[in-house]
């Protein structure tokens, strides 16, 4: 499950960053390391999973951009014309990013990479660890900084990770849609009451049948 909930984070001294970060190298099984700067900062990799539902706003002049070629695009460039694009949902990337870099920031960082011009605060980071893991309570916040939870929580990927959701903190603002984004949310709207639709009758037939079936099985000859 995402989490959203604030956790009282500790605070290390230098020398436990220092020595959190050699333990976190000993420990990884792959090439994303973490390394300390001489101003006292480190950088590492934060592994982020998209689990967009709507659809986003990418400029209507530019080709949607694909996971193979994203390209920057400045936050600030004025946009007359929008269109709506899906990016494509559970795709994973892995994030090099310095420790003071905060959730907003890295919010803001992969939306320009995907030039979606959506208001950042559309978006939130959750955390996700499994059950089963000792991992440290960690906390979500804009001010959150995601590379020092992944240092506490240590490299394992099931400890810790952190997912890019819409941020549901309260009811929709329809009005700050667009009339091709409104129309868009009535299609999905659509086809997901149609797939529901389905599966609930998928699920109805095979029960008549397992019913017929043992109906029949128990009728005499």
């Amino acid at each position: 499950q995402d989490e959203q909930i604030d956790w009282e984070k500790p605070v290390l001294s230098q020398a436990e960053i220092e020595q959190k970060i050699k333990e976190y190298n000993s420990q990884i099984n792959s090439n994303l390391f973490m390394s300390l700067n001489k101003d006292g900062s480190y950088t590492g990799f934060i592994k982020l999973q998209l689990k967009l539902i709507r659809p986003v706003s990418v400029p209507a002049s530019k080709k949607p951009p694909s996971i193979q070629d994203m390209k920057k695009a400045p936050r600030s460039q004025a946009v007359k014309r929008r269109t709506s694009f899906y990016l494509p949902k559970d795709t994973v990337k892995h994030l090099h990013i310095i420790s003071r870099t905060r959730a907003s920031e890295v919010i803001e960082a992969l939306l320009r990479k995907f030039m979606v011009v959506d208001n950042p605060r559309k978006f939130a980071l959750f955390e996700r660890a499994e059950k089963d893991d000792q991992a440290p309570p960690a906390g979500r916040g804009q001010e959150d900084q995601p590379l020092r939870l992944r240092l506490l929580a240590g490299p394992s990927e099931k400890a810790l990770s952190f997912v890019l959701k819409e941020n549901e903190t309260g009811e929709v603002n329809w009005d700050a849609f667009s009339m091709p984004e409104l129309h868009n949310f009535l299609r999905i709207l659509q086809r997901e009451e149609e797939e529901h639709v389905r599966q609930i009758l998928q699920k109805y037939t095979r029960c008549r049948q397992q019913l017929q079936e043992a109906l029949t099985a128990r009728t005499p000859g």
